[in-house]
């Protein structure tokens, strides 16, 4: 097999493992929420509340808001989300509309249905459960649902906000709003919280524990082409440290890297098809501060007064 047409089945197979993803995410919604008057946080559950107070369909709203994010985030970040992320929002907004219309209702999660659930805390359990693994099938292999994930970063660039803190805020204030829309009640943005918070803890435990950030050692002949890819697409800085491989008595460099948890698919995926033979260990880091992760807070500063 030649090094180009493994590339070629690796490609495919990413879109393959993104596609079921994007399935799981839609159904988690057009199955289980959806039908039984509950919502998750993010963009979904704003255009699931948009829809239900304009009448206009969910996938109408979803492609539209993340469409202008993503215009809005290349005018203001200059990045691009990538081909992966723009096929993962395009047939999300699809499924949206084929798994949401009468044909398919049979998938709904209603009584009489097979996937009908005789106990209601279940649903949220069941939808939260499917939208982190589906999320999590995508974010490994290098895509996003896009939504609240460019609308925290463009927030993230002009206020000392972090990323999870943006996050947590957004995913409340969608569900509470359920309160406003008429026919719903606390018991089902109660219910929201339920969702959002499986969802979050099995997104964490699929992708690295309960971790926000990975310290990453690379060891490879071709560190510098993968301090490049490091350094350009992922935007991180790289330390090279130098070592001696004790068994060869030969000078060598070591790639250190801290990284978000959820580009560790990205980098290890790249670190394979620069250099297959390469060494990687991951660690889990604590209490990441700086440029591109969490803000350093030492409290208040009482400054002692000249005399």
């Amino acid at each position: 097999m030649t090094e180009k047409t493994r590339k070629v089945l690796i490609g495919i197979f990413d879109y393959i493992v993104i596609t079921v993803g994007v399935v799981l995410f839609v159904m988690a919604w057009t199955s289980f929420l959806l039908p039984n008057n509950m919502i998750d946080g993010g963009l979904t559950g704003a255009s699931a509340l948009l829809s239900m107070v304009t009448g206009i369909s969910v996938d109408i709203w979803y492609f539209g808001i993340n469409s202008f994010l993503l215009i809005m985030a290349w005018i203001i970040l200059g990045r691009s989300f990538g081909i992966r992320t723009i096929y993962a929002i395009v047939l999300s907004s699809v499924l949206f509309r084929v798994f949401g219309s009468e044909p398919m209702a049979f998938l709904q999660s209603v009584p009489g249905n097979a996937l009908a659930v005789n106990e209601p805390i279940l649903v949220p359990i069941i939808g939260g459960l499917l939208e982190a693994v589906g999320l999590a099938l995508i974010i490994l292999r290098g895509g996003s649902t896009g939504g609240t994930d460019i609308l925290a970063l463009i927030v993230n660039k002009f206020w000392p906000v972090s990323l999870g803190q943006f996050y947590l805020f957004a995913d409340f204030v969608v569900i509470t709003l359920l309160l406003l829309i008429p026919g719903h009640c606390f018991t089902d943005v109660v219910k929201g919280y339920v969702t959002m918070g499986v969802c979050a803890y099995v997104l964490d435990l699929i992708m690295l524990g309960k971790e926000q950030s990975v310290q990453v050692h690379v060891f490879s002949n071709k560190y510098a082409e993968i301090g490049d890819f490091i350094n350009k697409e992922l935007e991180r800085g790289v330390t090279a440290l130098e070592a001696v491989g004790w068994y060869t008595k030969q000078n060598r460099k070591i790639l250190m890297v801290v990284i978000r948890r959820s580009e560790l698919g990205v980098l290890t995926k790249a670190v394979k098809e620069i250099d297959p033979k390469a060494f990687v260990t991951v660690v889990p880091a604590h209490s990441v501060f700086g440029e591109g992760f969490g803000e350093m807070k030492t409290g208040i500063s009482l400054k002692k007064k000249k005399k």
